[in-house]
């Protein structure tokens, strides 16, 4: 074994072991446990959160602390299976676009599974767009973005805008996203011994909790809107995807790349050797690497 392979299976090890104390069958103290999270690793002081309320949906502005782009904004997807997440620990990932974009982030609460499942989410993301809008931006003028489920959520709303044949953001930019959940993918057995942060049982869990009843129904769960991988793709925005090379939900991001370059889509892929499921929240270089060229499609679409 290389060094570097000695030391990409450390971290491993570690994520593994700081995932364990995040995760608990225990649903409250598992988001408890992520807004830690997101208190520990996702503050900084070169950036300003400023809390506002949507219609009765709670969000916060993430913003740096000199001057930046307003042109644009990044409307942020929290992951968390649809059943855990939160501002506060969408701050990991929404700190670092924020400062590698210099662009303002606006990052919401979706009500939760399973106290509310689907469609809760979507609803109140279509909510939050029409917030922007009713701020005066266009619908150019906004760059969507979501890790695991908020990357299922950032493309729901997307086939949802297109349904009802309005305009669609500038762009979108997805971590890990959770695309499928009939989890038909063949890295849900090939990633299932390597996968540090996620598991079949977890994910089984979430299924459920969102879908409810449509879950035990392979074909209602092929609705586009709680599965976008089977949605139609054609006229989507430039769109540009990471994942990491050992979860299990690799598939989910090949798949959908596979799909969207079938439907014309001006798509993008990277695929991380040795990383995980959104590897881009924790403090290290591969990471910032990753956020940078998060930033590079962006500057690049908003040309």
């Amino acid at each position: 074994m290389t060094y570097s392979e000695k030391r990409n299976q450390n971290l491993m090890h570690l994520i593994r072991s700081m995932h364990g104390f995040v995760e608990n069958t225990d649903i409250e103290k598992h988001r408890h446990s992520q807004d830690q999270l997101g208190s520990l690793l996702g503050n900084s002081k070169d950036v300003t959160y400023t809390e506002l309320t949507m219609g009765g949906i709670h969000g916060e502005w993430v913003s740096v602390n000199r001057a930046h782009m307003k042109k644009y904004v990044i409307l942020y997807c929290h992951g968390g299976g649809y059943s855990t997440g939160s501002c506060l620990y969408g701050r990991t990932l929404t700190t670092k676009l924020a400062m590698t974009t210099s662009m303002d982030v606006l990052s919401f609460d979706y009500r939760l599974a399973p106290e509310h499942p689907y469609p809760a989410a979507l609803k109140d993301a279509l909510k939050v767009w029409d917030y922007l809008m009713f701020l005066g931006y266009g619908a150019r003028d906004i760059i969507l973005a979501g890790d695991s489920a908020g990357g299922n959520l950032a493309l729901a709303l997307v086939l949802r805008l297109k349904e009802q044949k309005r305009l669609l953001p500038r762009g979108l930019v997805l971590m890990s996203p959770w695309t499928d959940l009939t989890s038909s993918g063949e890295s849900h057995l090939s990633r299932a011994d390597v996968d540090p942060v996620l598991s079949k049982e977890y994910i089984d869990r979430m299924i459920l909790a969102y879908a409810g009843e449509e879950a035990k129904k392979i074909k209602k769960l092929q609705n586009p809107y709680i599965s976008p991988l089977f949605g139609n793709f054609t006229g989507f925005p430039p769109t540009y995807i990471q994942v990491g090379d050992n979860e299990i939900l690799l598939s989910d991001s090949l798949r959908l790349h596979e799909k969207m370059v079938k439907a014309n889509v001006s798509v993008k892929l990277d695929h991380f050797v040795g990383m995980w499921h959104v590897f881009q929240m924790s403090p290290f270089k591969t990471a910032y690497e990753a956020m940078d060229k998060n930033a590079e499609f962006i500057y690049d679409i908003c040309r």
